[in-house]
């Protein structure tokens, strides 16, 4: 069984990964996805987790695959 934490760390890696690829702050992407500056922070830090929807949101203000956000390096192990 994937051990949940990780694998919010690791999608959080990924929101912050892409947010930066894409040049956007918190503040813009917090904006352009109309998701709160604070929760996405803690999302970014895996201390959130985000709900599908919420990752849509933002995956939409970046224009990049939702799937995209679900791709890990490595596996996530227990």
């Amino acid at each position: 069984m994937i051990d949940k934490n990780k694998l919010y760390k690791k999608i959080g890696e990924n929101l912050k990964y892409y947010r930066k690829l894409k040049g956007f702050s918190q503040d813009n992407l917090s904006y352009a996805s109309n998701v709160c500056r604070g929760y996405f922070g803690r999302c970014e830090r895996g201390e959130n987790h985000p709900s599908v929807s919420t990752i849509y949101k933002i995956s939409r203000a970046l224009e990049v695959p939702l799937y995209k956000f679900f791709v890990f390096d490595k596996e996530i192990e227990e």
